[in-house]
């Protein structure tokens, strides 16, 4: 018959033995050392002044009492250092270092904590996590909450080069993908069948304008379902300001008014400009009723046509003035009044010019 038992060592009690209450006590003494496992220490070499009862780990080069004992459990029973040897799969706390080991047949290997998550090589929650997925959760749903206030999630990338995105799949096919997409702007992508990409929609991160598949190209870009840009499109912030045109394009606001000693003017982005004179003073002196022509007047225009534009005028004092053209120009007209019906001492008519700026 073994007088030892097989996984704790523990002494037996033997037929016909004397003192059996030497070995009954000695395999308490082991029990007692072995459960609830809590050690003061498990770096010291040197066994050190303590008192009954006190548990240690010995480590590699342990010196004197504890000599050619690595990795065993020690116990002081209150005269002599008892020694237990450890087995494969023990579980001990080491109070000095607030930290779980376990033995592993080498020695004794701290248990990874709490505040160390960070140092696993991956974690798979319902999932299998791997070398590039060390994350992996499979779950209806993941939820990230505040501590007191807010809450943010970072995606960090290494260079400007590289891509801090978030990826949406079907079946493991991408379809979208947002993020710092190879450079510092931001930018949402989307694919029809996970293979061929393109850009929908980017913010400059300098500018904070927008581009993409999803915005106005230019100016005669019409396409429906895409986001118009400020600069091509019209709101009451530029409606009326400077016209433009490029190429025969608009390229400024809708409408533009403006004026100078010899009228008004207004132009229209599609190039229609219309031109109207301050009052022009036909100064005659012809007997009421009398048929007279008044001397030829020159009209600048307050700005200038690209062809000689249609011009009328008419009276605009108590007078029956009718107004003849003298000929016109793209930056003026020469102009006079025929027949004086009422005043004896002239008139004065306005003129309208219409015509193409472009």
């Amino acid at each position: 018959m073994s007088q030892t038992l097989p996984n704790l060592g523990l002494p037996v009690m033997q037929p016909s033995q004397a003192q059996k209450h030497v070995t009954h006590n000695e395999a308490l003494n082991v029990l007692d050392t072995v459960t609830q496992l809590c050690v003061l220490d498990s770096t010291l070499t040197t066994p050190p002044l303590t008192q009954r009862g006190d548990r240690y780990l010995v480590p590699n080069g342990g010196v004197d009492a504890w000599e050619n004992h690595e990795g065993a459990l020690a116990l002081f029973d209150g005269n002599v250092w008892l020694f237990v040897t450890a087995q494969v799969g023990w579980l001990a706390f080491d109070q000095s270092r607030g930290r779980y080991l376990h033995f592993d047949g080498g020695g004794w290997v701290e248990l990874p904590q709490q505040t160390e998550l960070a140092n696993l090589q991956n974690v798979g929650i319902n999932s299998t996590a791997d070398a590039t997925n060390r994350l992996s959760i499979s779950a209806p749903a993941s939820l990230y909450s505040h501590e007191g206030a807010g809450h943010q999630i970072k995606v960090n990338k290494a260079s400007t080069a590289d891509t801090a995105s978030l990826l949406f799949q079907t079946n493991w096919s991408g379809h979208a993908e947002m993020g710092l997409n190879g450079s510092n702007s931001w930018s949402l992508k989307i694919s029809p069948d996970g293979s061929s990409w393109q850009e929908a929609i980017s913010f400059n991160s300098a500018s904070g304008s927008v581009s993409g598949a999803s915005v106005q190209s230019g100016p005669t870009d019409t396409t429906a379902g895409r986001l118009m840009r400020a600069d091509y499109g019209y709101c009451p912030g530029n409606i009326i300001g400077g016209v433009g045109e490029v190429g025969g394009s608009p390229s400024g606001a809708i409408i533009e008014r403006g004026s100078s000693v010899d009228g008004d003017f207004t132009r229209f982005a599609d190039g229609t400009m219309i031109c109207t004179s301050n009052v022009i003073s036909a100064d005659t002196n012809i007997v009421v009723g009398a048929a007279f022509k008044s001397a030829t007047q020159t009209w600048t225009f307050p700005s200038g046509f690209i062809a000689p534009p249609v011009v009328s005028g008419g009276a605009v004092s108590d007078v029956a003035n009718l107004w003849v053209s003298a000929g016109q120009a793209t930056t003026s007209v020469s102009s006079a009044v025929a027949f004086a019906h009422v005043s004896a001492t002239g008139g004065s008519f306005q003129l309208t010019a219409i015509g193409r700026w472009f």
